[in-house]
């Protein structure tokens, strides 16, 4: 997964950066297929920096998730809680279209011997 990490209005320290790269990778916990994470941090705003999150995924259109807080670690925890939410929506749907197993289909289709 390659993580791109850039910065409106300032300027980001190496341990602010690496801790966000760090925090990010654990998204791959949830869905396996996540190719890139791009994350951009706006700090025009001193006291209400805020954090976007654009993750690309095989055979999906991206997700994006922003947010902003009284700190940059508080708006990145919040945008990675709703991308997280996302992903799970989007796994959860994926598996739901699944059609009948094997199993149920040989249920299905014999008799019951009781009657």
């Amino acid at each position: 997964m390659q993580v791109n990490i850039s910065t409106r209005h300032g300027h980001l320290s190496t341990d602010s950066q690496e801790t966000i790269s760090e925090k990010v990778q654990k998204l791959t916990r949830l869905f396996e297929r996540i190719t890139s994470v791009d994350v951009t941090v706006d700090l025009e705003h001193n006291d209400k920096p805020g954090v976007e999150l654009r993750v690309t995924a095989e055979r999906t259109d991206d997700f994006v998730a922003a947010d902003s807080c009284s700190s940059l670690l508080g708006a990145l925890d919040n945008t990675i809680h709703k991308m997280e939410q996302q992903l799970r929506k989007h796994k959860e749907r994926l598996k739901d279209h699944r059609g009948p197993g094997l199993k149920d289909q040989a249920a299905a289709s014999s008799p019951d011997s009781e009657a």
